[in-house]
């Protein structure tokens, strides 16, 4: 399973189309407009189901990062709030996204996506707070009377609930009403929302759910701030629900290039995992690495031994691709790799690693790796680069000796280890040589 971050806009958007199954009860107006300039916004004016732009609004950025009304990007007039009209939502977006915004937590980036809504007057009603967070043999859902900006300096005030995953409907509105905070006016009601709202995450394949702050008067709910991820591997099974849906880069992110493009359409292809994401060009080493806990273990013990400044990719080949998938992800990093030699003169390093695969032919996504080499072996003379390899698991030894003999008639430095060999001494071996 993968959780990926969504915009507010896309699970508000969720919410609604959804809504009628779910919160029979209660009754949701979605209102927003996702748009990346003051011109797209007002390009929007005179659309139909956009009459609530010529009222009070709010602007906040959508670019799936958190604590908005801290870093002083929600933008509304809660004393005057005629205030914040079309003309200076687009002024105040278009001011937003024309340099780089630092956040409290110092991360960087550009604004490009903002969500833009009514303002909603609710100041007689109280802001409660509600989240779901997926388990494995239970999720967790968390309840407050205290939501808003500063939920968490009223933690004492948070009552959370685990939840068996088999739970039926009777047994989840007993957990959720044992759970429901002191002194609501309406528990029974706010304990039916609740309900409804677990259900909602559950069916939906939400991995963690968060509103802060909904207000919740009689049938009307207000859904004030959103916080969505999802489990990506249901998309299959959730394009009605869901409708179309966009992963975007996360802020402070660089967008992905060409290659990690490339390799993502191959990935959404693909029966196999095959993921990449390109850190520092100029780095020295760069890793051809089958599984995604094996990705992990070789960056930290690179980061660990020589710096994460010199680890030039992050990413993974693994859960049995064809011989042409590997040839394909391997031309990719050959390509970047062998673009221009290290600036210091220095030799770059190849890692081919991996565990021990229980179900991966070795064998045959090594022919794709020698495929991709005898391709690019002039390139990688002329930068300099030198191979190390380990792996094990099914026909291990074929796949090592095809390629340890394909690199020596290449003219190509390589090491070559099996399975008596750890997982990660290649590294060392290779930044001691």
């Amino acid at each position: 399973m993968a959780q990926r971050a969504i915009r507010e806009f896309e699970g508000k958007r969720i919410f609604q189309h959804n809504w009628s199954r779910y919160f029979g009860q209660f009754k949701y107006d979605f209102q927003a407009a996702s748009v990346a300039s003051g011109d797209e916004l007002r390009a929007l004016v005179g659309g139909d189901g956009y009459e609530w732009l010529q009222g009070a609004l709010v602007v906040k950025p959508d670019m799936v990062f958190g604590k908005r009304g801290l870093n002083g990007l929600v933008y509304y007039q809660q004393q005057q709030p005629g205030d914040v009209d079309l003309e200076a939502a687009a002024c105040w977006i278009d001011a937003r996204r024309a340099g780089t915004s630092t956040l409290l937590s110092g991360q960087q980036g550009v604004l490009s996506r903002f969500i833009v809504e009514p303002f909603v007057a609710h100041a007689g009603d109280a802001e409660y707070y509600i989240a779901a967070v997926l388990g494995d043999l239970a999720d967790v859902l968390t309840l407050s009377a205290q939501g808003g900006i500063n939920i968490e300096e009223n933690w004492d005030r948070v009552s959370s609930v685990e939840i068996p995953v088999d739970a039926d409907g009777e047994t989840l509105l007993e957990l959720i009403n044992a759970a429901v905070p002191a002194g609501l006016a309406e528990p029974q009601r706010f304990a039916l929302f609740a309900s409804d709202f677990y259900r909602f995450f559950r069916d939906l394949h939400f991995a963690y759910l968060e509103v802060n702050p909904f207000s919740l008067a009689g049938e009307r709910v207000h859904l004030l701030d959103l916080v969505a991820k999802v489990d990506d591997t249901a998309s299959h099974l959730m394009e009605d629900r869901w409708g179309p849906l966009y992963f975007p880069t996360p802020f402070g992110m660089k967008a992905p290039g060409p290659e990690e493009k490339a390799i993502k359409e191959m990935d959404d292809r693909s029966g196999a995992s095959l993921k990449l994401t390109v850190l520092n060009p100029q780095g020295i080493i760069w890793t051809l690495v089958a599984g995604g806990g094996a990705s992990v273990v070789y960056a930290d013990t690179i980061a660990d031994l020589i710096g994460a400044g010199e680890l030039a990719n992050y990413g993974e080949y693994s859960g049995n691709p064809t011989t042409e998938e590997t040839c394909q992800y391997t031309r990719t990093l050959l390509d970047l790799m062998t673009r221009s030699p290290d600036p210091q003169g220095r030799e770059k390093i190849l890692i081919i690693g991996g565990a021990i695969a229980n179900f991966t032919d070795v064998a045959k996504t090594f022919t794709g790796i020698i495929q991709a080499l005898r391709e690019y072996h002039k390139q990688l003379q002329s930068v300099g680069v030198r191979i190390y390899v380990r792996r094990g698991g099914p026909n291990y030894e074929v796949g090592l000796r095809n390629l340890k003999q394909t690199a020596d008639a290449l003219g190509l430095p390589i090491e070559v280890y099996g399975p008596e060999t750890h997982m990660t001494d290649i590294v060392r071996m290779a930044l001691s040589a």
